[in-house]
C-alpha cells in the first residue's frame, strides 16, 4: 500500500516548519502504516519529499530544513525500530542519514544553479502550484506565492481542505479557494476568472495533466492590464456605434420636434383662454429637453478630429474656473487650484477639452449637493507632470461613487442622476482619447472622488 506516501509529505513539511514538533495523532498513524517497509523505500521517499521542501525554499532556509528532515527521518527509523538502526549500527546509520541530506542539499543546489527551467518556472508572470492526489500542496512558485499574500513555506505541505482555515491567507482568499474546490469538485476540470479584494482580476486554471501521474497543476495569471485594454477597446467600440446611429437618426428627429414646438406656441393663446396654459408650458420644456438630448447626442460622434493648438495648461484651468466658480459659488463649493509645473503645455482643441472640464466641475459640484449639510464643499484642482503626460486632477469631497459601478460611468446613457442624459462621461472619454490622452477615476463612499486626465505635454 502506497497510502504512505501521501501522508509522509505534509507531515514531514509540518515538522520542519515547526522545529522538529511532532504532529499528532497525524504521525502515529503515518508510523503505523509504515510498519514493515525496509529502510531503503522509506530512505528513497524521504529524499524525494526533501527535494520538493528545497524547492519551495529560500536560499537561506535550505540548511535548517536538511537539519530538520535529517532529525524527522531519524525519529522514523527509530520508532519502527528497523534493524538498520540497532544499537550496534546507530551511529553508523546516523552518519549515513547526515550524508545522505549532505547529498540531497548539495545535490539541490547544483541543480538550481544549472537548471534554467526551474528558475523560469519560479519566477514567471503565472502563479504555479502542485497538489498531489490526496490534495497536499507540494509545490508553490515564487508568483503565486505573491498572489496569495502568503510565504511558501507556511503553505508547503498543506492540504487543500486546510487551506480553507489557514491562517497565513486572507478571508477572501480562502472563500475563493473554497469556490475553485467546489466548482473543481463539481465538473473534474476548473477555467474561471474572478476579481480579488484589490480589484485584480484572475484567471484560474486547474488540470490533471498525465505526464504528472496524478498530481493536480494550478495556475493563476493576473489579467487585470488585459481586462482594461479590452474595457477600453470595448468602450471605443460603443461610442462608435453611438456615433452612426447618432449621425443618421438626430436629424429624422429633429425636424418633428421642430414642428411640433411651434404649433404648440400657436396654441398657446387658446390654451390661456381655457386655463391649460400649463400644459403648453410643459410641453415646450420637454421639447426642449428632448432637444438638449438630441445636440448631447449628436456631441458624442463630432470628437473626431480635434484642432490642435499648444495651449499652457494652467491658462486651461484658470479660465475654466473662472467659468465655475459663480455656479461653485451659489452651490456653496469652493475651488481650490495649485499648478505644480507652470510651464506644462499641452497640443489640444480647446473647444473640446473646456467642454470635457467644465462637465467635470458640474459633476463635481453636484456630487458635493448631497454632503453639504455634513461639510463644506470644496473642489481641488491640480497639474503636475506625469512621464510624457499631463496630469490633470478635479478632486471634490461629495458623495463618492460605489465601487460596482466605477467601471460603468464611461458607457453612454448610464447615469446615476435623476435628470441626467449619461452621455457627458461618454463623450469626454472619447475627447480625451481622440487626444491620445486617458481619463482615470477613483472614489470612495461618502469621501469623495478624484478624476485623473492625462494628456499628451508637448515642449
Amino acid at each position: 500500500m502506497n497510502g504512505w506516501k501521501t501522508r509522509y509529505f505534509p507531515i514531514l513539511a509540518e515538522f520542519a516548519r515547526k522545529g522538529g514538533h511532532v504532529v499528532q495523532p497525524d504521525t502515529k498513524e503515518l508510523m503505523s502504516a509504515m510498519v514493515g517497509l525496509p529502510a531503503s523505500v522509506i530512505l528513497s521517499h524521504h529524499e524525494e519529499s526533501v527535494k520538493f521542501l528545497l524547492s519551495c525554499a529560500e536560499p537561506e532556509d535550505r540548511m535548517t530544513l536538511v537539519h530538520w528532515s535529517l532529525l524527522f527521518i531519524t525519529e522514523v527509523f527509530v520508532a519502527l525500530r528497523l534493524p538498520e538502526v540497532s544499537a550496534a549500527s546507530e551511529r553508523r546509520q546516523a552518519d549515513k542519514l547526515l550524508y545522505s541530506a549532505s547529498a540531497i542539499h548539495s545535490e539541490h543546489m547544483r541543480e538550481t544553479r544549472s537548471n534554467k527551467f526551474e528558475t523560469v518556472l519560479q519566477h514567471m508572470d503565472s502563479g504555479v502550484a502542485l497538489f498531489d492526489a490526496a490534495g497536499n500542496l507540494r509545490f508553490v512558485n515564487v508568483q503565486m506565492s505573491k498572489l496569495l499574500k502568503a510565504p511558501r513555506k507556511a503553505l508547503i505541505g498543506s492540504k487543500l481542505r486546510r487551506l480553507f482555515f489557514h491562517e497565513s491567507l486572507s478571508l477572501t482568499t480562502r472563500k475563493h479557494i473554497l469556490r475553485i474546490y467546489q466548482g473543481l469538485a463539481k465538473y473534474r476540470r476548473y477555467h474561471d476568472e474572478f476579481q480579488d479584494a484589490g480589484g485584480r482580476h484572475l484567471l484560474v486554471s486547474i488540470s490533471q495533466p498525465s505526464e504528472l501521474d496524478g498530481d493536480y497543476l494550478v495556475s493563476v495569471k493576473d489579467v487585470s492590464e488585459y481586462k482594461q485594454i479590452e474595457q477600453a477597446a470595448f468602450q471605443n467600440d460603443k461610442l462608435a456605434m453611438l456615433g452612426k446611429i447618432a449621425a443618421a437618426i438626430a436629424h429624422e428627429i429633429r425636424n418633428p420636434l421642430t414642428s411640433i414646438r411651434g404649433f404648440i406656441q400657436l396654441l398657446n393663446p387658446y390654451l390661456a383662454e381655457i386655463g391649460k396654459q400649463e400644459y403648453g408650458r410643459i410641453i415646450l420644456s420637454e421639447i426642449d429637453r428632448a432637444n438638449d438630448i438630441i445636440y448631447e447626442f449628436l456631441n458624442s460622434s463630432k470628437p473626431s478630429a480635434p484642432m490642435k493648438q499648444k495651449v499652457p495648461v494652467d491658462l486651461l484651468l484658470r479660465e475654466t474656473i473662472l467659468l465655475s466658480e459663480s455656479e461653485a459659488h451659489m452651490k456653496g463649493c469652493e475651488i481650490h487650484y495649485e499648478n505644480f509645473a507652470p510651464g506644462l503645455t499641452v497640443a489640444v482643441d480647446v473647444k473640446q477639452i473646456k467642454q470635457v472640464l467644465l462637465n467635470m466641475m458640474k459633476n463635481a459640484m453636484d456630487a458635493i449637493q448631497d454632503v453639504i449639510g455634513e461639510r463644506k464643499g470644496a473642489i481641488e484642482i491640480s497639474a503636475r507632470p506625469d512621464g510624457r503626460f499631463a496630469a490633470i486632477s478635479i478632486k471634490d469631497n461629495g458623495k463618492g461613487i460605489e465601487k460596482r459601478i466605477l467601471s460603468r460611468l464611461f458607457d453612454p446613457f448610464f447615469t446615476t442622476k435623476e435628470a441626467g442624459t449619461g452621455l457627458g462621461l461618454s463623450v469626454s472619454y472619447r475627447i480625451i482619447t481622440n487626444h491620445g490622452g486617458t481619463i482615470q477615476v477613483d472614489s470612495k463612499v461618502r469621501e469623495g472622488t478624484e478624476f485623473m486626465i492625462y494628456l499628451p505635454n508637448v515642449e
